[in-house]
C-alpha cells in the first residue's frame, strides 16, 4: 500500500493498531532519506468482529522516504532486542508537502519523522500465523 496523504495515514495506523516491534528492526538511513520498520502485526481486518480465536499476525514493512530527521522519546535505542507495541499513526502537515509523521507507542514512547513529502510503503511480507491471543485495551 502506497502512502501519500493524510487518509493512507489513518488507514496505515488502523492496520499497524498494536502491532509489535523490535528497536532493532526499525532504522533511519539517512543517506537514503528512508526509515524503515518490520513488526508482527495484528491482523484486524480478520478479527475485529470475531471474540475468539483463533486469530492471525503477519509481519509486516513499512518505510517512509523523504525523512530529513527523526526524533525518539522514551526509547532504548541501545536495547536492540526490546519490544515496543505501535499505539496509533497519524501526519502533521507542515508548509509546502512536508510536515512530521508522529508514530505513539504504550508506554509512553513516540517516534516522529520530519519530512519533505509524504511518501511511504506498507506490505505484508510474510504468511500469517495464527494466534488466541487478542489486543485488548480500554
Amino acid at each position: 500500500m502506497q502512502i501519500t496523504d493524510k487518509e493512507d495515514i489513518l488507514v496505515i495506523s488502523s492496520l499497524f493498531q498494536d502491532a509489535v516491534a523490535k528497536i532493532g528492526d526499525m532504522g533511519f538511513f539517512p543517506d537514503q532519506r528512508r526509515f524503515a520498520l518490520v513488526a508482527n502485526r495484528f491482523v484486524w481486518e480478520d478479527g475485529v468482529k470475531k471474540r475468539f480465536g483463533p486469530f492471525t499476525r503477519v509481519r509486516a514493512g513499512m518505510h517512509f522516504d523523504d525523512v530529513q530527521s527523526v526524533k525518539t522519546k522514551n526509547l532504548r535505542l541501545d536495547a536492540p532486542k526490546s519490544v515496543v507495541e505501535i499505539l496509533a499513526m497519524r501526519f502533521e502537515p507542515g508548509e509546502d508537502g512536508g510536515g512530521r509523521v508522529l508514530i505513539d507507542l504504550a508506554g509512553g514512547g513516540a517516534i516522529m519523522l520530519e519530512v519533505e513529502s509524504l511518501n511511504g510503503e506498507m506490505h505484508d511480507i510474510s504468511d500469517p500465523w495464527r494466534t488466541q491471543n487478542k489486543p485488548n485495551h480500554k
